[in-house]
């Protein structure tokens, strides 16, 4: 008896039949759960992984919102949750893993795919609702509230000051050609970040990872992995729309909820080089403190690649 089937039967007294791996997520693992009565989903963080730690810090804080959100609006469909335990929690774990069960989803993720006019209208209407919720919900949200701070930072400074002996060869060659492209996008980060904790504003829930991989096509769309809410100005979501094609039709939509929202450019600008850094920093945590075949090394510094040669 493996170690998943022993966990579905201790913590959700599911006895499966058949669990077959299923292409997950980059920080995750995932497989589908066959058992008599149902179909179910299992998403599976290794705590070997650098990311782990910091993806599954607020999942009690933040799973209950996202089922409050699902059933008190008119987003019922449209967002997963994850089901509780026999203990009535929402995760559980092992020596290994840490585990999130969902009731299975036939669909898509849209992915590579474009979205089309009604999945943009549909993109916007989930957004739109979700940015009607503000500090106002009826739980403890002091771990979600957005504050500028961009912790990761000094780790990624240290590692941009580094000996050469102290690093793989891989990192070496990408951070001597890219070091001074980083070190002025930390700067303007950290510039914007004392701007911003100044400013008042408006803070609204937000999901924090719009991108197509986190969008399913079922019988409605579907965000999903919510890993990220956050308490934030709305540009924590915007940062991911402005650049796509669709982003005037999703505005259209959008203002029909929130008339007078207009883009706060440093908010902007902030989250974009934000989220720059920070998927900068997770690759090199991977080449750093993870054991990475040579085939995903390669594949960490095309990422690292791509994230820095279409902004020099």
């Amino acid at each position: 008896m493996n170690t998943l089937t022993v966990m579905l039967q201790t913590e959700y007294d599911i006895n499966p039949i058949q669990i077959q791996s299923k292409q997950g997520g980059w920080a995750s693992l995932a497989f589908e759960i066959k058992a008599d009565e149902a179909v179910y989903f299992l998403k599976v963080y290794e705590k070997s992984r650098a990311s782990t730690p910091k993806l599954t810090a607020l999942i009690d804080q933040y799973v209950p919102i996202v089922e409050w959100i699902e059933r008190n609006s008119n987003l019922k469909g449209r967002i997963p949750v994850p089901m509780q335990t026999r203990e009535g929690n929402y995760k559980c774990d092992d020596e290994e893993n840490i585990y999130l069960l969902y009731p299975f989803i036939n669909g898509q993720t849209i992915g590579e795919w474009d979205l089309t006019e009604r999945q943009t209208e549909e993109l916007a209407h989930i957004i739109a609702v979700l940015h009607s919720f503000d500090e106002e919900i009826p739980f403890p949200t002091e771990a979600l509230i957005e504050d500028f701070e961009v912790p990761f930072i000094r780790e990624l400074e240290k590692v941009l000051d580094y000996r050469e002996e102290d690093v793989p060869e891989e990192l070496h060659l990408f951070l001597r050609e890219n070091r001074e492209r980083i070190n002025k996008w930390i700067s303007s980060v950290k510039e914007l970040s004392t701007k911003l904790k100044s400013f008042s504003l408006n803070r609204v829930l937000c999901h924090t990872d719009l991108h197509h991989w986190n969008l399913m096509q079922a019988e409605n769309l579907l965000l999903i992995d919510w890993e990220g809410l956050k308490l934030a100005p709305a540009e924590a979501d915007m940062m991911f729309l402005t650049s796509e094609p669709y982003f005037m039709t999703f505005m259209k939509v959008y203002r029909q909820y929130h008339k007078n929202y207009h883009i706060n450019e440093e908010a902007i600008t902030f989250y974009q080089l934000k989220r720059r850094l920070e998927d900068i920093w997770e690759f090199i945590e991977q080449l750093l403190y993870e054991k990475v075949s040579t085939k995903d090394k390669d594949e960490i510094i095309g990422y690292l690649k791509g994230l820095t040669e279409h902004e020099k």
